[in-house]
């Protein structure tokens, strides 16, 4: 309210003084600039903060417990924020691996397969966000927050090797400090819109499979593009080859668990990649 009074008396100002050029150009600047800081002050900050607002704030984050990662398999993940929003990516149907009891605030699903959108698994009474519709034929726009986080999805495409891309969608989570992007089955390098629309990426849950996703080779590229401090590969079946070939040559860690506890004043430079084990699954090393 107080930026809105503000911007309402100088344009008044600027009215009464129009003959003056340069009072009308330092007034105009003074609207720009207070509409400018108060957009800052409210919007995420994590994946598509402004430059310019890095020379106006200075954030400083606390060495606590900014988001815990937890990897079922395949490209099922559990991702709990600071202040407990649950939020469940590509839920994989039962069979694969044990079944975990797991409740959400909301799901996200990126591919309309058994093996992406088992949303009956997931208790909770969840929102369910889809990055498809028409079972597939098309995108949809999803940009909603739940909770804490900001949630958007990013068109790619799948199984681009062997046919023509066919759609998918990969979502970003905005949890205000840290920004995490579920690649989805993303099986192409990035375009310049879609490197824009992932934004700034601390953590990259990425697919290394081959076949519909990226190989583990294509993977490091995606890296090179999005630059995350971390990534966590999936989609790869447990193979130690495909995880041989994809840290091969990158500085990595063997996590042994099936979760991860991320905090953004620990995150590492450059990228390191973070090998989880799901319940169930064999060892990598």
């Amino acid at each position: 309210m107080y930026c809105v009074v503000k911007q309402t008396v100088l344009v008044s100002v600027m009215k009464r003084f129009g003959q003056s050029r340069t009072l009308r150009f330092i007034l105009s600047s003074a609207v720009f600039i207070s509409s400018l800081l108060n957009f800052i002050s409210s919007a995420h900050a994590a994946c598509r903060d402004l430059d310019v607002a890095r020379g106006l704030t200075s954030l400083a984050y606390a060495a606590d417990v900014d988001a815990t990662i937890q990897y079922f398999g395949h490209n099922f993940f559990l991702i709990t924020t600071s202040k407990g929003t649950r939020i469940v990516a590509d839920p994989l149907g039962p069979g694969w691996y044990p079944n975990p009891n797991v409740a959400a605030d909301v799901v996200t699903v990126g591919k309309e397969m058994f093996n992406h959108n088992a949303v009956h698994i997931v208790r909770g009474n969840p929102l369910v966000l889809r990055g498809l519709k028409n079972y597939g034929a098309d995108w949809n726009n999803v940009s909603t927050t739940v909770k804490d986080t900001l949630i958007y999805n990013v068109p790619i495409h799948q199984n681009a090797n062997f046919i023509q891309g066919i759609h998918g969608s990969a979502f970003v989570y905005d949890l205000g400090t840290l920004c995490i992007a579920h690649l989805g089955d993303l099986s192409q390098k990035l375009t310049e819109q879609q490197i824009k629309y992932f934004g700034k990426v601390d953590i990259a849950l990425t697919p290394i499979g081959g076949g519909r996703t990226m190989g583990p080779e294509l993977a490091k590229e995606v890296l090179t593009q999005l630059k995350p401090k971390i990534a966590i590969p999936m989609h790869h079946r447990d193979n130690p080859y495909l995880i041989k070939q994809f840290t091969s040559g990158m500085k990595m860690q063997i996590v042994r668990s099936d979760t991860l506890v991320v905090s953004k004043s620990s995150l590492p430079l450059p990228t390191e990649i973070r090998v989880l084990q799901p319940r169930g699954a064999m060892h990598y090393e």
